[in-house]
């Protein structure tokens, strides 16, 4: 079993400057920038998560209003409450302080068993994911959501676009890092994790396109070896989807306006709607 072997140092990758990105032996940073816009062009999908206080995660489109993250990401890092979804944002794009699509969050919807304790667990791992739901769909020609892929094999390789604490204001690759094992709903692999990588898309390149296979969750040491530690997105994937057509119900409920028909029509104002 991988989790007996492996070590999770670190879950929580939302912050921002205490972290140090992975090294290869090399000494070389694995990943490098995007630096021009044609090179970040088949990534424009790919944003950051803006939380509170400054800090950040990445994300990515899977559908046109819909961002994949990671679930850790929307939690308080020290109380372990859900955030509030009118506190997130999500900049699709974002290349040195313009993002190529700016939405608010209209809810965020979390794997049913998911259970934030604001410390590294292995058996968080496999369904540390979350859904973004934008108040408004990004329907831009220029930034097309991703598929998903079919669960990948060890030895598979796979590329990696994120957003980091040292690299917070353009996205940069990783190419290639690869699948060294994986559980039934976590994969090893040998790429780079630092803060505000958490929800990174891992990509498949099927037919020359990118596909999400896996999200970045958490980094750790494998057989010695620093490693980041990616969610499956089969099983945990449809159990969220699930999870976000039964909480529509609830959500809708719960938007029932409690305002006079006058107030719902701005024929007063009240405080509330100033604020908003």
């Amino acid at each position: 079993m991988i989790s007996r072997i492996l070590a999770v140092v670190l879950v929580m990758f939302a912050g921002t400057a205490s972290a140090q990105t992975f090294v290869k032996a090399t000494g070389e940073e694995p990943t490098r920038k995007l630096m021009s816009a044609d090179e970040a062009r088949d990534w424009q999908a790919v944003g950051r998560v803006n939380l509170p206080n400054g800090g950040f995660c990445t994300g990515a489109l899977i559908a046109p209003n819909l961002v994949l993250t990671a679930a850790h990401c929307v939690h308080d890092p020290y109380t372990a409450q859900r955030l509030d979804a009118a506190d997130i944002s999500f900049a699709a794009g974002w290349r040195q302080g313009r993002a190529a699509a700016h939405r608010k969050v209209r809810r965020v919807v979390v794997h049913p068993t998911y259970q934030h304790q604001g410390k590294a667990e292995f058996e968080n791992v496999g369904n540390d994911i979350a859904i973004v739901e934008l108040d408004h769909a990004i329907r831009n020609t220029a930034i097309t959501p991703f598929e998903r892929s079919a669960r990948p094999s060890i030895g598979t390789k796979v590329q990696v676009v994120s957003y980091a604490h040292d690299r917070a204001e353009m996205p940069s690759i990783e190419e290639p890092c690869e699948i060294l094992g994986k559980s039934m709903a976590v994969f090893v692999l040998s790429c780079s994790a630092s803060f505000g990588a958490s929800g990174a898309p891992i990509f498949v390149i099927e037919n020359g396109q990118p596909k999400i296979a896996s999200v970045v969750s958490a980094k750790a040491t494998w057989k010695d070896q620093d490693v980041s530690l990616g969610t499956s997105l089969g099983t945990p994937l449809q159990e969220l989807l699930k999870e976000l057509s039964l909480d529509e119900s609830v959500f809708k409920r719960k938007q029932v306006s409690s305002k006079s028909l006058s107030e719902q029509l701005g024929r007063t104002q009240s405080s509330a709607f100033l604020k908003n």
